[in-house]
Parts: C-alpha cells; structure tokens; sequence
C-alpha cells in the first residue's frame, strides 16, 4: 500500500480570533490531493486535529464536508482518520459505519477494540486522542494499572497488539506527545500537556505510527514519525519548517517527504524603521504573513498603517518602547483595526506608546466622557 502522511489541519482556525486562514488551508490540502493523485496512494492517513475547534465553525464543515466528498467519492482514495485533542470525538465520527461504505474510516472516541482496517499485506489501528480518565473507564479491568499516560498507551497499546496478524504489517494512527519531540509556538495544547509526554518505546512493535499533535514535521524513531502541520501556524521557529506529507510504501516501509503547496510565506522581518519600509524584498514576502520588529522605532498607530501600505498581510509589528531603552510593544493587526473604531482603544494605545504607561480607569472614563460630548 502507498499511503499518504498527515495531520494537523485546524480547520476553522484563525489568527487569534479575527483572519480566517481558509484560504490558506484550502490551497494546501487541494496540494495534498495532487500528491496523492501523482503518486497513486491507496489511501490518506489523518492523524487527528482535523478541525480547530471541538464545534467547528460553518465554513469549517463546508471546506471538510467539500474535500473528504472529493477524496473518497469523487477519486476513490480511502481516508483513515482519528480525532485528535481539538476535534469534537463524538461529532467527527457520527454516522462512522455508514461512512466507511463510502472509504472514511473515522475514530473518534476510544473503545475496547481499537479500530482496525486490514488489508491484504497491512493493517491500520486508529487510535484517537485518550486520557488516563478515558482508558480507566473503557478498560475497568486494568483501571487501578492506570496512573499515568505511559501506562493508559500501554494497556491500550498491549490489546492491540493481541491482534496483530502474522505476517502482516501493522501501522498505527495516534495523537500523542512523545517525549523529547520538538515543539514549535503553535503547539500551546502540547506545551501546557508536556507532563503527558509518552516514551516513543510504547510503539516499538508498530511497523509505521502516523503521529499528530505537534506541528513541525520530525522522525523521533525510524517507525515513529510526526508529519506536521498543514500550514505554518505561528512566527519564530516554525517559519523555517517546510511543511510536508510523508510518502509510505507497506511493500518496503520506504518513505518519502513531499512539500505542501502554501498559499502564503510567513516570515518574521527585522530591522531600523526605514530599512523595513525601503526593502526590496520579493513578492513572496510582501505578499506573505509578516511579523516586523523594528529595532529603533516605537511601535505606534502611524507607524502600524505606512507599514500596512507595504505589508498587505501583516499580521504583527513589535518595536521599542520609549521610556525603556530594551521595552518592546507588539501589536497585532487585529488590535490596529480594533483601535480604529473604538476611540478608548485609541486612546489607551496613545497612553502606552507616548506616556509609556496603562491609563487609569479614571482617565480612561473621563476621555470617553469627553469622546462622547464631542460626538454628540
């Protein structure tokens, strides 16, 4: 079998609550179709987070609803698919046996049999995201053996693996946080959980395990691979990631890395006030997600608009502040177009980059009186 690696889509997401990145995603999974339709895969392996939010929002599902119809309807290519910790388990696997008549094999929520799809030379076991509480509840046999999340995978690895099949290869879907992994900024679930980090050697006896939850792409052991995110999520370290799918093939377990199409470049850009607004970078980055740090500027209104002119996506500006000579501010786009309609944002904004300092409640109060009196 030719399996195509990935995970990680966040559909729904935005950035801190205000641009949509469906675009973005759409680009990227419409490349991912192409790659599976180039390399003539058996199937797509997605290893959870499908969804940004556990209710996706509207044009969420559409985008959802519109690309699995494409993939198992229209080309014929089974999906393989788990919940991961954003996904909604019982609302991305309803009506699940109804759908793997049309090639979706969906696992949502943890049960005793782990899911699994068996082919003539493989094996896929669908293991959905878990918790200790979930594994006590399923397994109450081997509740009191479960203290920490080493030991709920291995209870629920070891039933797994009474079912292994002589002769066949076994891979496994799992969205997990394997010790000693590389996070990236977008991985704030998976920062906040480290304490749940599992041994990679839980999944020794696997032959692939198709991980997701943590963005950047990285093998952690030969059998062990994260495929990464769809897109680049944040600023910093992930910008230097190239976002891919992983190319199985069960007859030799040989893999191979494909890039992702992406719609935008994200790329964070530093330097004096004038070297960032008379820059001749190419289109790519103009066009691109930017993050400015400007090294000799305060960060203001005035200067958030000038760079606007330049940068069509920038998303977030950091500059000096103006009492301290190592202060930073940052502002994101969405807090400039907030300011713009609310005349104590403006306000509070002049406070910070010109006084250096919060307005009181007081002050804040008063100039609101006076906005008020001017307007009316």
């Amino acid at each position: 079998m030719r399996l195509i690696h990935t995970s990680d889509w966040h559909l729904g997401m935005t950035f801190r609550g205000g641009m949509s990145f469906s675009s973005d995603q759409e680009y990227a999974i419409d490349g991912i179709i192409g790659i599976a339709e180039e390399e003539k895969a058996d199937g797509i392996l997605i290893a959870g987070d499908v969804f940004d939010k556990s209710i996706a929002s509207q044009d969420a599902i559409r985008l959802y609803d519109r690309i699995i119809t494409h993939i198992c309807g229209d080309l014929g290519i089974p999906v393989y698919m788990i919940a991961g910790n954003h996904d909604g388990a019982e609302r991305i696997s309803q009506c699940s046996a109804l759908l793997r008549q049309s090639g979706l094999y969906i696992a949502g929520s943890l049960t005793k049999e782990l899911q699994c799809v068996e082919g003539e030379d493989t094996d896929i076991y669908l293991l959905p995201w878990i918790s200790t509480d979930k594994v006590r509840t399923v397994f109450p046999d081997r509740a009191d053996q479960v203290v920490s999340m080493e030991d709920a995978y291995r209870v629920v690895l070891d039933r797994c693996r009474e079912r292994f099949r002589k002769g066949k290869r076994n891979i496994l879907l799992a969205h997990a946080y394997i010790t000693d992994a590389e996070t990236s900024v977008s991985d704030i679930a998976a920062e906040v959980g480290r304490a749940a980090a599992v041994s990679a050697d839980l999944f020794k006896d696997f032959d692939y395990v198709a991980l997701g939850h943590l963005h950047g792409p990285q093998d952690i052991r030969e059998n062990l691979r994260y495929s990464g995110s769809l897109m680049t999520y944040s600023f910093g370290k992930e910008e230097k990631q190239v976002k891919s799918v992983t190319l199985i093939d069960t007859s030799n377990m040989e893999r191979k890395i494909i890039p992702i199409p992406q719609l935008h470049k994200r790329v964070t850009l530093r330097g004096s006030y004038d070297e960032l607004m008379k820059a001749d970078f190419d289109e790519e980055i103009l066009d691109g997600y930017v993050k400015l740090e400007v090294t000799d500027h305060f960060v203001g209104m005035d200067a958030m608009a000038a760079f606007r002119e330049r940068y069509g996506n920038l998303l977030e500006l950091s500059g000096k502040g103006l009492e301290k000579e190592d202060a930073k501010i940052t502002m994101t786009i969405e807090e400039f177009e907030n300011a713009g309609t609310d005349p104590g944002e403006v306000f509070t904004r002049y406070c910070r980059d010109i006084m250096g300092e919060e307005p009181t409640e007081h002050i804040r109060k008063l100039f609101c009186e006076a906005v008020g009196k001017s307007i009316h």
